[in-house]
């Protein structure tokens, strides 16, 4: 995963550098290979990465050929390589071989609807310097996280709310109705936070700002009509086809990959298709405790074994849990 973060305004003001390089400070542990930062009137972008693809040219921030788009980028698009090779012949000069960039010429071409090529997990800062225009979008499942809130005539977007938090001019108050929510639900809907006046970006929503004014809008809905009637055993081939695909796209990469293997039905098939998928065993990882009632690590190594993965197991112990707690409520 990455880290981005930025600021924007109504006017063509400097962005504070050291308001950015605390929020993007804060995402170190998202992104530990690289970081970047873009600063110009109006606006001030800047991420953290965690290198997938395109290790020696894929640094980010990226902009377009005449330096007039710029982009900070959280996710993997699945399917750039076929962008790529489609941008290409339309006359696009890509100077990476990353999917980041596929999504600035995108955008020449197609404006906010660049969204709707990309096949992905993603949450990415769009800014048109021609129009003073930022676009910020999230992925359809939400997969990719992105919080942002407006102050007066700055905007700020995050990653994650600590950063967020560091670089807002005042500490935000709680939200009493987001925590009741949560209390009864066991997390906080979108666009709500646990602090007054910080929003979620929902999935598969996009956001645009531009002189002053902020545009939430849906660009994508899941539908689930007609229902099929085909014959069961002909759906199950299509579903076997179906995650047989989204593994594979899925496996793109420049280091190395591996899974998370609980032993449950969800884990198990996706290592079952990575093993059909890969020429090498697969790197496994699971966690497991002290007490054998609460483990489920017999169940992943028998998957483990069945498909011949290289297995790594963690235990946690009751040593363990509370320096855990401490970090899960830093992060939370």
């Amino acid at each position: 995963m990455c880290g981005i973060c930025g600021q924007v305004f109504v006017d063509e003001r400097q962005p504070d550098t050291d308001i950015l390089m605390n929020m993007n400070s804060a995402l170190v542990h998202r992104g530990p290979d690289s970081d970047g930062m873009h600063q110009a009137p109006g606006v001030g972008l800047a991420m953290r990465r965690l290198a997938i693809i395109d290790l020696s040219t894929g640094d980010q921030p990226i902009c377009n050929e005449d330096g007039s788009l710029w982009i900070v980028f959280n996710g993997e698009i699945f399917n750039y390589q076929q962008l790529h090779a489609d941008l290409v012949k339309t006359g696009h000069q890509l100077k990476t071989q990353s999917d980041t960039e596929c999504i600035l010429h995108l955008y020449e071409d197609h404006g906010d609807d660049c969204i709707q090529y990309l096949n992905g997990q993603f949450a990415f800062a769009l800014w048109d310097s021609s129009r003073q225009r930022l676009l910020l979008a999230r992925d359809r499942m939400g997969q990719k996280p992105l919080y942002y809130s407006r102050h007066g005539d700055t905007l700020f977007f995050s990653s994650e709310l600590n950063s967020l938090l560091s670089g807002l001019p005042n500490r935000p108050g709680i939200d009493l109705n987001a925590i009741d929510l949560y209390l009864g639900l066991q997390y906080i809907p979108d666009p709500l936070t646990a602090y007054q006046d910080i929003f979620k970006l929902p999935p598969a929503h996009q956001l645009t700002w531009q002189q002053g004014k902020l545009e939430v809008k849906r660009y994508w809905q899941a539908a689930y009509a007609p229902k099929w009637d085909q014959p069961a055993e002909y759906l199950e081939e299509i579903l076997r086809d179906k995650l047989r695909h989204a593994v594979e796209i899925r496996m793109l990469s420049d280091v190395p990959l591996g899974a998370h293997l609980s032993g449950g039905i969800d884990s198990s098939i996706i290592v079952a298709l990575m093993a059909e998928l890969s020429n090498q065993p697969i790197e496994t990882f699971s966690v497991g405790f002290e007490e054998s009632s609460f483990s489920e690590l017999p169940y992943a190594r028998s998957v483990s074994e069945r498909y011949g993965t290289h297995h790594h197991e963690f235990i946690l112990s009751y040593s363990d849990i509370p320096a855990t707690i401490s970090k899960m409520i830093c992060q939370f």
